[in-house]
């Protein structure tokens, strides 16, 4: 899962929102809590965390992952991160109201960035840079065009990843495999909404 998807599944908790858009940024173990992170975002990262899990195993997910080709198998978890909040984006009419995020997407990725921008603990320090851009220019909204997808993946493969790799151009198999990708979104997210509300649920 990428940016929106986790804000996402995130659920109502202004530290899990967070947490679930910082935790790609915080590496390590949670115990004893990093000197970066108060406990209530150390649990919005680990609810991250279990997402990406929970995905990894998903029957919906992996069959994302075998339709990337063969050159790029080995990224194909970064690319079908994108894909899926692509598709997030733009089902967000239908989605996000009968799931309980009734805004609009804008007013939703707004919230967003109000919520990392007013959080009080300290955030990990190589996401400030990332979400100033990340704000300034919307990136969570503009999931919801496949040429910003290919742009946020060739930001990844030039800024992210060790050289070389082959994740630059990778956009253009989200349109070669197009309703495929959709598919297996819209069969994975109800899963991983009532995953996440159970990891959440457990918590007390």
């Amino acid at each position: 899962m990428n940016y929106l998807a986790h804000a996402f599944l995130a659920g109502p908790l202004a530290a899990d929102r967070v947490g679930g858009v910082i935790g790609d940024f915080v590496k390590g173990v949670l115990d004893p809590l990093p000197t970066d992170l108060d406990a209530p975002l150390a649990a919005g990262v680990m609810l991250h965390r279990r997402i990406d899990s929970f995905a990894d195993r998903h029957p919906a997910f992996r069959r994302s992952r075998a339709r990337v080709s063969d050159a790029r198998r080995r990224v194909g978890g970064i690319m079908v991160d994108l894909f899926y909040d692509h598709f997030l984006a733009a089902h967000w009419p239908q989605l996000g109201a009968r799931h309980g995020a009734t805004a609009s997407l804008e007013a939703f990725t707004a919230e967003t960035y109000r919520l990392i921008a007013a959080h009080p603990a300290p955030l990990p320090g190589a996401f400030l840079p990332v979400f100033e851009r990340m704000a300034a220019h919307d990136w969570l909204a503009s999931y919801r065009d496949p040429a910003n997808v290919a742009l946020a993946l060739d930001r990844i493969a030039r800024h992210r990843l060790r050289h070389p790799n082959p994740l630059a151009g990778s956009g253009a198999e989200l349109l070669r495999d197009y309703a495929g990708f959709e598919q297996d979104f819209l069969e994975f997210l109800p899963d991983a909404l009532d995953f996440a509300a159970s990891v959440r649920q457990a918590r007390g």
